[in-house]
């Protein structure tokens, strides 16, 4: 039995899944939403509804040119996401403070509700424990 051999499309460093319509497909890479995602694929005259696997090597190279060329993704982009926070941190500013102490940074309150920022439930110093009997 004769198995065939399904080829990965690899573009800026992300595998792509095979059996996804490459529209969809292409937003598993870092940066890329669905219209950037669209705009891409009218760029390059690809046909959005076809599945990764059916993309020939040439559509692929075309691809990864246009990616490589026009776009900051991946690698590149968090790079210059950490060296602004990098920025604002350096310099002290409001927002940078916010960074260095792990806090929202946008006006949220933080009375309650900032737990993906502040980390988890810590317990209450100078509590009252229940007498001994």
């Amino acid at each position: 039995m004769l198995w065939r051999q399904l080829k990965v499309a690899r573009i800026a460093g992300v595998d792509l899944p095979k059996n996804k319509r490459i529209e969809i497909a292409l937003t598993y890479i870092y940066g890329i939403g669905i219209s950037l995602s669209n705009k891409i694929l009218e760029q390059t005259n690809l046909d959005k509804n076809k599945r990764c696997k059916d993309l020939s090597d040439q559509e692929i190279i075309n691809l990864r040119e246009v990616l490589e060329n026009d776009y900051d993704v991946e690698g590149d982009l968090k790079r210059l996401e950490s060296m602004n926070i990098k920025r604002l941190i350096d310099i002290g500013c409001y927002r940078g403070r916010r960074h260095r102490l792990g806090l929202p940074l946008r006006g949220q309150r933080t009375r309650t509700n900032a737990r993906t920022r502040r980390g988890t439930k810590k317990t209450v110093a100078g509590k009252k424990k229940a007498p001994r009997k």
